[in-house]
């Protein structure tokens, strides 16, 4: 069984860290508040990300295959209307899932998928 005062400074040096790794980020953002790089970042790196996440998601689609690729493209111009059309991103989401679910589930029920 560890000693008590092991066992203690342990415990204090695990609190320590945590709180550390708590407040740096508080700390290090409170002056990039102003800062015009991380405004343009803000107002840029959304749009950036999705296209990324979109690219990463769709690399190793079978697009000859039209139950693969119907849904998904069916859904997609679904999902970018609505969020041009409404500025929800729940409702564009939600639409696009809900879309590309009743594609994929019809056409490859009725292809045979």
């Amino acid at each position: 069984m560890p000693d008590s005062h092991y066992v203690l400074a342990v415990v204090m040096v695990a609190a320590a860290i945590t709180w550390a790794l708590r407040a740096v980020p508080f700390a290090v953002l409170a002056p990039l508040r102003h800062s015009e790089l991380v405004r343009f970042l803000g107002d840029h790196s959304p749009a950036g990300v999705m296209i990324a996440l979109v690219g990463y998601t769709v690399r190793n689609v079978a697009w000859l295959d039209p139950a693969i690729a119907l849904p998904i493209l069916v859904s997609g111009a679904i999902t970018a209307g609505l969020q041009l059309w409404r500025s929800n991103l729940v409702l564009s989401l939600a639409g696009g899932t809900a879309v590309h679910v009743a594609l994929a589930t019809t056409i490859a029920g009725g292809l045979g998928g």
